[in-house]
């Protein structure tokens, strides 16, 4: 039922996209303004709604540069409840900051992060800091001219018709990668056809010619937030109770059921903000599992959400994960990534 009411939204995704190519144009051509900075200004950003990994991405990159350059952080904050300029620390909560930053600080306590709507006031106000900024989400915030973008692409999208909003779930059309200056294939398998691989690359061969790298999903060891790693050996014996507040799910979802004994899944939107009321259907969803080994398993994103006093009174592990590129690509992706930042 959704997918037809999707597809008898054409129309409104006909218009949309009108209203996004014109509005492009206008800062194509500088009828819109648009600031650019004398320093390293670099943006992760996808042209589809959620789900492209772009916070791994965001942490792969301050990996690769962060040992030689201080490289600050700005995000919008999504799905938190304050506004305007704010500095994330790690004792704030995902209400005040967001979840995907206050993960950020909290892994790099010694990066500037920042959560502005407005980003070039944000670089503006913390230009003074860093040498350089590092913006998780601003491939559409076309007020800014960024000096470098990376635009991920999840894999399985490419697979499908790419439509722009409502009916699909592109905010762009494919033809805007058009200003990227590298484009990274996200949550890969670990196998691609060859045949499937020219497929992708000649829709993209059509608008731009810059590089095209191919990424997978590294699943880390469940662990707690303190650190210590679920014993493996025991996952086989072990029921597991998983709650996800992510876009799309299904991948952590196949790589985690083979390798438990069952699973049960409460799924949530993503950013989800858990009340009360879904703590209390988690708990009791827990109590009901009839079963001497059970734990409650969540992502990296969404643990940042959950109360202390929760996490403290049940066995809550995460998973981290990273991004691991294929076809010997990683040293060509750092370089690059080195050279928009030191060039």
């Amino acid at each position: 039922m959704v997918r037809l009411i999707r597809w008898l939204l054409i129309p409104f995704s006909m218009l949309y996209g009108a209203i996004v190519l014109l509005r492009n144009w206008a800062f194509d051509n500088q009828l819109l303004k648009s600031t650019s900075f004398p320093f390293p200004v670099v943006v992760i950003g996808n042209l589809a709604v959620g789900g492209t990994g772009k916070s791994p991405m965001t942490e792969y990159v301050l990996r690769v540069v962060k040992p030689d350059m201080d490289v600050g952080v700005l995000s919008r904050g999504y799905g938190r409840k304050t506004k305007g300029f704010r500095y994330v620390d790690t004792q704030d909560s995902t209400r005040q900051v967001g979840d995907e930053p206050l993960q950020i600080k909290r892994k790099f306590p010694d990066t500037t992060v920042v959560v502005c709507e407005n980003r070039v006031k944000g670089i503006q106000q913390m230009q003074d800091q860093v040498d350089a900024v590092l913006l998780d989400d601003a491939y559409q915030h076309r007020a800014l001219q960024p000096s470098f973008s990376i635009l991920l692409f999840d894999y399985a999208s490419l697979l499908k018709p790419l439509l722009p909003l409502p009916t699909g779930n592109f905010r762009e059309p494919l033809a805007e990668c058009k200003r990227a200056n590298a484009i990274v294939i996200t949550k890969c398998p670990d196998q691609i056809p060859p045949q499937r691989k020219f497929t992708i690359e000649s829709r993209f061969r059509q608008y731009s010619q810059v590089p095209i790298f191919y990424s997978k999903i590294a699943y880390q060891k469940l662990t707690t937030i303190h650190g210590i790693l679920y014993d493996e050996a025991e996952l086989m014996e072990t029921t597991a109770l998983i709650v996800t507040g992510i876009a799309k799910p299904q991948q952590l979802l196949s790589y985690l059921q083979p390798q438990l004994k069952s699973v049960i899944h409460l799924s949530y939107p993503d950013h989800h903000h858990f009340s009360a009321k879904d703590l209390d259907k988690i708990q009791h969803t827990f109590t009901q599992l009839n079963t001497a080994k059970k734990i409650i398993i969540t992502t990296e994103k969404d643990i940042q959400r959950l109360p202390m006093s929760f996490i403290e009174q049940h066995p809550v592990y995460f998973l981290p994960i990273e991004q691991e590129f294929l076809f010997h690509q990683a040293d060509l992706f750092k370089n690059m990534v080195r050279r928009a930042f030191f060039c």
